[in-house]
């Protein structure tokens, strides 16, 4: 089982590599989330848009390693942004999950037309000092839109989950979280695989390191400071997500993977300067 580091927050203390569980559901992600946990993994990843808190819990509840030790995460979704509609959405994920609370919630969008992403996080903030959540942070945010809840609140969110991958480096926007003191987390580190994956680059850096071009990318992440949370029902790729600490990219490496943004490299052109998610 690889040893997985921790990253530090002002406010929560994370493993450096989480795992995702967007479309595990049912019996069948309850398996494959507890075969994650078994594996190594600490860090669940889901939303009340996915339909699956109810599997993450159980498979929490039924795992061998202790709870203390696994970091839950969900996320509110767009149509319970009001501050009444929040918090009752917030105790119905504790009731799904069947936990006494969660570790980490966040604001999946901010949607910023509808504009009520503040309401939102002070229902957050709400949740938190009723000890229903251990922290809260936010997904999809610009700087913008952290910037105002920080003045409007005087809450920063310990955490900003962002579509982050090679063709998509994000290099402003790790900045400014990091700025603020601000985790960045990483969806769809590995760009759904397919043409990402088959690149050349990243297959020879593969080849030069002994590993998959899918570890490099991971490693890539790591090494810029980004908690990526990669996602798999297969056994041997959840263990080769995990295995992440036995080599290192060089400078030139990193340079030359990041060099592969593109303008246009969001996967679905999902810019939360304009996305409503409900």
């Amino acid at each position: 089982m690889p040893t997985v580091p921790t990253v530090f927050g002002a406010e929560i203390t994370l493993p450096a590599i989480g795992f995702g569980t967007g479309g595990l559901s049912g019996a069948a992600g309850v398996d494959a989330i507890g075969r994650a946990l078994e594996v190594g993994y600490r860090l669940l990843d889901s939303a009340v848009n996915y339909e699956n808190e109810g599997a993450v819990g159980r498979a929490v509840r039924q795992s061998s390693v202790p709870r203390e030790e696994i970091i839950v995460t969900s996320k509110l979704p767009g149509r319970r942004h009001g501050y009444d509609a929040a918090i009752a959405t917030i105790e119905e994920s504790l009731y799904r999950t069947g936990l006494d609370h969660l570790d980490l919630y966040l604001i999946h969008w901010p949607n910023p037309r509808v504009d009520q992403y503040v309401e939102a996080w002070q229902a957050l903030i709400t949740a938190r000092d009723r000890g229903l959540v251990r922290a809260i942070g936010v997904s999809n945010f610009l700087p913008e839109h952290l910037d105002r809840l920080i003045d409007e609140t005087g809450v920063t969110p310990s955490v900003n989950q962002v579509e982050l991958h090679p063709f998509f480096p994000q290099t402003e926007q790790r900045a400014a979280n990091a700025d603020r003191g601000i985790i960045t987390q990483a969806w769809c580190p590995i760009y759904r695989g397919g043409e990402l994956l088959d690149h050349l680059l990243l297959r020879s850096i593969g080849d030069r390191h002994g590993v998959s071009a899918a570890q490099v990318v991971l490693r890539w992440h790591l090494q810029l400071g980004v908690v990526p949370i990669p996602k798999s029902a297969d056994d041997e790729r959840q263990y080769e997500n995990l295995d992440l600490f036995g080599f290192a990219l060089t400078d030139e490496e990193m340079v030359q993977i990041s060099a592969l943004g593109r303008e246009d490299g969001r996967l679905r052109g999902l810019d939360p300067a304009t996305h409503e998610e409900l």
